[in-house]
């Protein structure tokens, strides 16, 4: 984790000895790295508490989108961002606690499916509404408009970003 970001005159200097370093837009980028790295820690942090990983939370978060829903673990990887093996990781782990059951889907025996149960349910019952309240809290210095614009700035910088070849895949024998 960034603990401090330059002065902005050391960036200066900086671009001396480095023509393509452009000072603003590094500052920019590592405030954007630190604000990344102590909002992720912050949730960790909060997480923690209820003994969770961020991975695992945000598994059991894609399959509460609809009650009963189901979904494979492919689809949880594409969903989520991770390769597949990360995710048969966290679905394991999960299975395990007794957070999430897979089952063969009844159209297609080959595919297995991933569900919430009950227990999985109860402790998102209980962690969701203090998730909430604690990012509205890591929220509440911005105003709605400024909020709104961050996300803007954010999709901006995002849509600028190259595309991730899929790791999920491998390639055909030769």
């Amino acid at each position: 984790m960034l603990k401090d970001v330059p002065r902005y005159e050391c960036l200066l200097k900086a671009a001396e000895r480095y023509p393509t370093l452009n000072p603003s837009a590094s500052e920019a980028f590592l405030h954007l790295l630190r604000t990344g790295d102590a909002v992720a820690a912050a949730e960790g942090a909060h997480l923690a508490k209820h003994d969770i990983s961020q991975g695992r939370f945000m598994v059991l978060m894609l399959l509460n989108r609809c009650a009963g829903q189901q979904s494979k673990p492919a689809d949880l990887a594409d969903e989520a961002g991770v390769t597949r093996a990360t995710m048969t990781g966290l679905v394991d782990t999960l299975e395990k606690d007794g957070l999430v059951a897979r089952r063969s889907d009844p159209g297609d025996r080959r595919t297995v499916l991933v569900r919430l149960t009950a227990a999985g349910r109860k402790l998102l019952g209980a962690m969701v509404p203090g998730y909430f309240a604690f990012v509205t809290k890591m929220m509440q210095p911005l105003n709605r408009t400024e909020r709104s614009q961050l996300v803007a700035l954010l999709q901006k910088i995002q849509r600028g970003l190259p595309v991730p070849k899929p790791s999920n895949h491998t390639s055909p024998a030769r």
